[in-house]
């Protein structure tokens, strides 16, 4: 029962974790990622635990058969496509929730043995801009800081990263480094809570980043604030890049016209760049999830190579990652136009050196599918046998129809996964238990190329195996079993670091060959350590590049000309709208972790649209109605929220729920099939549509136990899961009868009930033997439902009093406070609370969180907090 140093499987932050088998973490304060701090997410990992919902046993058909049977289903499926189509057949789609050892076997049997080049990863999603942009520059797919300098910077400039909520404990290191005369940029067309801690936001027109950096590019060569000795010396291009910034820049006035800014602000930042040598450029999702992303990291990597800030303190271009092994599947292969240890298809020497020290007995001969043209050649037919680990593509990719629609095609369907149900395993003949978070032993990199242990500290659920053990099986199966004789995943460890220095004399920064004979105990006590570890770097390197010594053949960096292009999915008279798409605060990808946590969901409970206030009088709606986007690709309904924050003719909508929480709440049906012509990576956070009101007469909450059979029937429905229930939130346009609809719906005539057919509500609930079964609670469309935090924890008392009984239908017990939608997830803190606190004399964040504890641990609700201060009336309750 002692505690276990593992990492924590959310975002490529890599936050150290320990955790207590017996159903608790907490930071862990040695680890240099996070110093002990956890977000809301990860403070939450043990409520994600336990068997409710896992897929226990390997199943074939939908059937439950023995592992060796599913393997041998899986071979048989995979040795027919080879024989009768060709290698080219099989397909395999990864993920960044692979542990490195996981990814590695799995690139090392789909590449070098069944000879496929046909794997990609769901971080073409979301880093293979970053990864281009950095090749294109570097020579490497190399973040050159580390977490440091974002402490270290005088100027820090946030670009499409709304850092507060989706890499919360570096945003905390951020604001915690606040000092005189350091300033933030916060570039985003969203004012986001990321924006609290900006002296400037920029809030540019979607796409125009690429215009910005030219515009910057040419400023600084016109005010003479270049560094000449350092392009001279260290890099290759400088001419070209500035002739194509200053064609599309020529001047602030046109930059400013052309990103929609104001002119004396787009001077401000340029001014700042210009005076602050230790500038870090800190982007993400916003650049990279676009039809231009690649072009886009270039243009800002070219400021930083003409000022000489590249690899130095304070100082560098930093691409943050979105999952917390997006790195270390790069590290191996994981994407389909690269080979393992940051080798590529396109280098003859490096297919010759892999394939021999695999001893491949025919590595694929060129780069595979990338992750929408993978799906184009599932839909085609081309592709027989595909193979999914750890992601659910059927909720994640763009143009989403299509995409489920090429999943039903495919004759063979491998999905390996912890969960049983998600959108994608729907579509799987053979299902594969994987081994979940707290039962898997291995590594992830984070965004600063920091190596961190997850350990085991929880038993394998049911029949649950490691992936790298579902991999290595498949192979012995296939034949090639010297090949995948792994006992353990030091093992692969092992092989994986060797490989990175083999046959490396200096030109590949990915070198992990001071590990490669790492004894098994060592390893399992690896403390966190930055990639390169080798001779020259035996305790790691924490910046690489600052002696100005690229990775390209002439080791002198490349300036890339930037031609900037606006977004290919642009508005017109049908859909008048741009659409952005993103993570929030509390919830992760597509929810099969964080939607098993309770309170995870209390910050925002159902799918939303949020829209400019003034774009909301222009179409004749109102915030808390329930509205419907139509796309040229599909439809996302959610309800309206009024946010002045929101750039007009713009909406922006979460991209979590899917078909296992939500009736149509796919943001990925709103995004068309555009990709970056270099990359490959969909333009994810821009689509098109138009607004209208859902049109519903009534809205109901059914509160039930998470296996109460599903009797109910609605148009639109959302599930809630609760402490101790679910809510389900229906609506629809018809108008039941609804004392002869609940008994339908309850599951049998309810004990008691309340109807006001006047105004259109209705309640009644259903016991059994003194216990709740079920509530149903109606009310006409837009009005609002009491908290149903009190009602939920009735449903685990064995028995209610007739008070109790009659308070149920009240929605709520009279001597329990209502503390409003919850601001402060981890402390369970809520906004009447916080109103309460600020009119008794609380007057600033900090005697709040002395009173309520509210900001003080991850400090994601801060922003919220302030807005409380300022406005104690403004944040409209969620639903």
């Amino acid at each position: 029962m002692t505690t276990c140093k593992t990492t924590c499987p959310y975002c490529g932050v890599g936050c150290g974790v320990l955790a207590d088998p017996r159903g608790a973490v907490r930071g862990d304060d040695s680890h240099p990622a996070n110093r002990g701090r956890l977000c809301v997410k990860g403070s939450s990992l043990h409520e994600t635990l336990g068997d409710h919902g896992r897929l226990l046993a390997p199943r074939v058909d939908g059937h439950r058969v023995s592992w060796d049977q599913a393997i041998q289903a899986g071979a048989d499926a995979i040795r027919e496509a080879v024989e009768t189509h060709g290698p080219g057949s099989v397909g395999f789609y990864l993920s960044g929730q692979l542990l490195t050892e996981d990814y590695y076997a799995a690139n090392k049997l789909a590449k070098g043995f069944i000879g496929t080049p046909h794997v990609d990863t769901n971080s073409r999603l979301c880093m293979s801009s970053a990864v281009a942009a950095h090749k294109r520059a570097f020579g490497a797919d190399v973040v050159p800081g580390c977490y440091e300098d974002l402490e270290l910077a005088d100027l820090l400039v946030l670009v499409g990263s709304n850092a507060a909520w989706n890499h919360p404990i570096l945003f905390q290191r951020m604001k915690a480094a606040a000092r005189d005369g350091r300033r933030v940029v916060v570039i985003d067309p969203r004012r986001t809570a990321t924006s609290d801690l900006a002296d400037l936001h920029l809030s540019l027109r979607p796409g125009s980043d690429a215009l910005l950096f030219n515009g910057l590019l040419a400023w600084l060569a016109e005010q003479g604030r270049l560094d000449k000795n350092y392009i001279d010396d260290h890099c290759e291009g400088f001419d070209r890049a500035l002739a194509a910034a200053r064609e599309s820049a020529p001047s602030v006035a046109a930059v400013a016209a052309g990103c929609d800014l104001d002119e004396a602000e787009v001077l401000r930042f340029f001014q700042w760049f210009a005076e602050h040598d230790r500038t870090v450029t800190m982007f993400s999702q916003g650049v990279n999830q676009s039809s231009s992303g690649t072009d886009k990291g270039n243009a800002l990597i070219n400021c930083h190579l003409a000022t000489g800030r590249v690899g130095k303190p304070g100082a560098s271009p930093f691409s943050i990652t979105g999952q917390p092994n997006a790195m270390g599947g790069r590290e191996v292969g994981g994407l389909a136009n690269t080979l393992a240890a940051h080798m590529d298809y396109d280098e003859p020497a490096d297919r010759d050196r892999v394939t021999r020290f695999w001893q491949s007995p025919g590595l694929a001969g060129g780069p595979g599918y990338k992750a929408v043209d993978l799906f184009d050649a599932v839909h085609r037919g081309d592709i027989k046998v595909l193979w999914i680990m750890a992601t659910n593509p059927a909720v994640s990719l763009p143009d989403n129809d299509r995409v489920r629609e090429a999943l039903e095609r495919c004759p063979t369907v491998i999905v390996s996964d912890c969960v049983a149900d998600t959108d994608t395993a729907a579509y799987a003949r053979i299902q594969l238990p994987a081994a979940g978070w707290g039962e898997k032993d291995g590594t992830v990199t984070n965004s600063e190329r920091c190596i961190s242990r997850q350990r085991a500290f929880l038993p394998l659920a049911g029949e649950a195996k490691p992936d790298w053990w579902i991999i290595s099986r498949m192979g012995q199966a296939l034949g090639h079993g010297a090949a995948f004789d792994y006992q353990a995943p030091v093992d692969i460890f092992r092989e994986h670091a060797a490989l990175s220095a083999f046959e490396n004399d200096g030109q590949r920064a990915f070198d992990l060959g001071g590990l490669s004979r790492i004894p098994a105990a060592d390893y399992d006590a690896l403390a966190p350590i930055q990639w390169p570890v080798n001779a020259q770097h035996p305790e790691g390197g924490a910046r690489l590049f600052g002696d100005g010594r690229f990775a390209t053949a002439d080791h002198r960096a490349r300036f890339v000309a930037i031609s900037p292009e606006s977004p290919h999915q642009r508005p017109d008279a049908d859909y008048p709208l741009i659409v952005n798409s993103g993570r929030i605060r509390d919830h992760w990808h597509t929810m099969t972790r964080t939607g098993r946590a309770a309170r995870l969901w209390q910050h925002r409970a159902e799918p939303f649209i949020e829209v400019h206030p003034d774009d909301l009088a222009r179409l004749g709606l109102e915030a808390g109605q329930l509205g419907q986007l139509d796309g040229p690709w599909g439809r996302f309904a959610g309800r309206i929220q009024s946010v002045p924050e929101q750039r007009r003719g713009e909406v922006f909508v979460p991209i979590h729920w899917n078909r296992q929480f939500a009736s149509d709440a796919l943001a990925s049906r709103l995004m068309g099939a555009v990709v970056d012509p270099v990359s490959g990576q969909p333009e994810s956070k821009h689509g098109v549509a138009r607004l209208t009101a859902l049109n519903t007469r009534w809205e109901a909450r059914l509160l039930c136990s998470p296996d109460f059979p599903r009797y109910w029937q609605a148009e639109q429905w959302a599930r809630v899961p609760l402490d101790g229930c679910e809510s389900w939130w229906l609506a629809g346009e018809q108008t039941p009868d609804w004392p002869d609809w609940a008994g339908r719906w309850l599951g049998g005539r309810p004990q008691i009930e309340m109807a006001d057919a006047r105004v259109g509500r209705y309640r009644a609930a259903r016991f059994h033997q003194g216990r709740l079964l079920a509530l149903l609670m109606v009310e006409p469309a837009g009005c609002a439902f009491p908290d149903l935090g009190w009602l939920a924890g009735c449903f685990a008392r064995e028995s209610l009093s007739v008070n109790e009984r009659r308070a149920i239908l009240a929605g709520r017990d009279a001597d329990q406070p209502d503390i409003g939608p919850v601001v402060c997830s981890c402390f369970q803190v809520g906004q009447k609370q916080i109103e309460a606190a600020v009119e008794a004399g609380a007057d600033s964040v900090e005697s709040l969180g002395d009173k309520l504890r509210c900001g003080t641990n991850c400090g994601s609700c801060l922003p919220e907090i302030r807005k409380c201060l300022a406005e104690p009336s403004v944040t409209q309750e969620a639903g």
